[in-house]
């Protein structure tokens, strides 16, 4: 078994699913320039927001779509902030941040 951490997001009458895994992670910081444990720490320090969330919501969207081999185009930043617009920014930023913590945990309890 790999690291995968899927979840569903609530957008007004639609369902947003998002994929986390180690390549979304490395996506998320190339899209970002922060590491992800510097992103992550950015939220009790302040020094990650809307913008980052907004980040790594597209990068969990899109690592969904390319899983579901369902086509079309790629997920945009403007995809982003529709659902976050649609869901609230506590919820996005809830559900996307505690996936990434799962991803970045995985295995811990091996070591």
């Amino acid at each position: 078994m790999s690291v995968r951490c899927e979840r569903v997001i609530q957008a007004d009458e639609y369902e947003v699913r998002l994929l986390f895994t180690n390549r979304a992670l490395a996506d998320i910081e190339a899209l970002t320039g922060k590491s992800i444990i510097a992103l992550a720490n950015g939220f009790t320090d302040g020094s990650s927001g809307i913008t980052e969330v907004a980040q790594v919501l597209r990068a969990g969207m899109e690592a969904a779509r390319r899983d579901g081999n369902t086509g079309g185009k790629a997920v945009s930043i403007q995809d982003a902030y529709d659902v976050m617009d649609a869901a609230g920014f506590t919820t996005v930023a809830t559900v996307v941040m505690e996936a990434v913590a799962e991803v970045i945990g995985y295995g811990s309890k091996n070591v």
